[in-house]
């Protein structure tokens, strides 16, 4: 079957480290159910296994992805999650589960023209979504949707800071930000970033460097090192900032002091669950939000896919069929 895999590691350049090619059908171990992939998207962390910043468990080659939605041999319609953990384990929370892990990291990428999933990473695909927009959801839409809703719990009105314009998790959280009855800030270094933010509905865009009020009750940061300083002194007293990436680095000073003398939340947050995944199906459906879609291109053209998202000109998610 054709699939993109890391067949090695580069910190410098990780594109060559992908190779698009045939891999083994895997075969389903009990209790998990072979899918046909139809649309599946990339993400960062896939960029951090090429880079061998991440080990596969079952080492390389490895097949890549953790995002994908297709059909299993009853002609079943399902967005995949993701997540490989025990909820028992987690306290109820399968990302809480000390050995959680994700499909790529447990050899079982979704980058690929079949796959094997657990049964209970099964989740109905609605016809109201399609193939591409689906495929967007259980990685880049799930963080955001846990960072605002489940770890900031914010509510209408509230004030909303988004570090970056373009990404999928800061596309994302715009769209569902604004439809939950959110304020929305956002900072970008890319003045055609910040003209395409305030399309998709941010009430206020600024560039990076520009000094902000600490006015804001939610500050949402996947860019960690470049953004941090920034992120705890936009945040009012007594205000939360959730982490969920670090694209710039992870070595980022903090103000202990501004920290504990203006009691802000600091909540870090990775994916989500199952319930939550079909929640936030819910919420799309019902309130007729869609996810942004980058662009979609055939599988065999990963490596250039890559390239483009590593670029950082990309706006929304990059999607990929077999």
């Amino acid at each position: 079957m054709l699939a993109a895999f890391a067949h090695a590691t580069s910190a410098d350049d990780p594109v060559s480290a992908l190779s698009v090619g045939e891999r083994p059908e895997p075969i389903p171990p009990d209790g998990w159910v072979p899918i046909t992939v139809r649309a599946a998207s990339l993400n960062h962390h896939d960029v951090w296994t090429l880079r061998g910043a991440v080990t596969p468990a079952g080492g390389l080659p490895c097949v890549l992805g953790t995002d994908a939605a297709g059909v299993d041999d009853d002609g079943n319609e399902y967005v995949i999650h993701g997540v490989l953990g025990d909820p028992a384990r987690g306290r109820g929370d399968e990302t809480l589960d000390p050995e959680r892990s994700v499909l790529s990291d447990a050899g079982h990428g979704t980058l690929a023209a079949r796959i094997v999933v657990p049964r209970r990473n099964l989740v109905p695909k609605p016809a109201e979504l399609s193939w591409a927009e689906a495929a967007c959801l259980p990685t880049a839409w799930l963080t955001a949707y846990r960072m605002l809703f489940t770890k900031a719990r914010a509510r209408p009105g509230d004030r909303v800071l988004v570090q970056g314009a373009g990404g999928g998790v800061a596309t994302a959280a715009i769209l569902l930000a604004r439809a939950a009855g959110l304020w929305v800030r956002v900072v970008t270094r890319d003045p055609a970033k910040a003209d395409r933010a305030a399309e998709l509905g941010a009430h206020e865009v600024v560039m990076s460097g520009t000094r902000l009020p600490s006015d804001c009750d939610v500050v949402l940061d996947t860019v960690g090192q470049a953004t941090w300083k920034s992120s705890l002194g936009a945040v009012r007293p007594g205000g939360t900032v959730v982490l969920s990436g670090a694209t710039t680095g992870f070595d980022a000073p903090t103000n202990l002091a501004r920290l504990f003398s203006r009691q802000i939340n600091v909540l870090g947050s990775t994916m989500g669950t199952r319930t939550e995944l079909e929640d936030l199906i819910g919420f799309l459906v019902a309130g007729g939000v869609r996810p942004l879609v980058d662009s979609v291109a055939p599988l065999d053209s990963a490596g250039e896919q890559f390239s483009r998202l590593l670029s950082g000109q990309v706006f929304g998610k990059v999607v990929v069929e077999p």
